[in-house]
């Protein structure tokens, strides 16, 4: 839960608290804020269980955490298939140079339509 968090960040907050809260108040809210957090959590446990039993029985091997935008990106950047030879390149090839080059001291058409 606390990945990126270390122990001088932890130790900035809990002083923090106590000067916020005071010391009275301080484990009343820890208290409610670890409720808080165990309630959002079932409640999304709860909400993928009813994504599940609605989507019925031929969804049910159905991983909601393949569906998250990270991992369908790096699944198809680690795909094999992506550097098939069938696919077109990546970089596009240089187009051709006109037959029509101009002359010095010629000027170049001009469309008004274009402009």
């Amino acid at each position: 839960m606390f990945n990126h968090v270390g122990w001088g960040e932890l130790a900035v907050l809990a002083i923090a608290g106590l000067i916020i809260f005071g010391p009275d108040r301080l484990p009343r809210v820890i208290k409610d804020a670890a409720n808080l957090a165990r309630q959002l959590r079932n409640m999304a446990r709860g909400a993928a269980a009813d994504l599940k039993a609605e989507l019925g029985p031929e969804m049910a091997d159905l991983d909601l955490a393949s569906l998250h935008p990270r991992r369908i990106v790096s699944s198809f950047l680690d795909d094999d298939e992506a550097t098939d030879a069938s696919m077109p390149s990546a970089i596009p090839a240089p187009l051709p140079v006109a037959a029509n080059t101009l002359q010095s001291g010629e000027t170049p058409p001009y469309d008004v339509d274009a402009t």
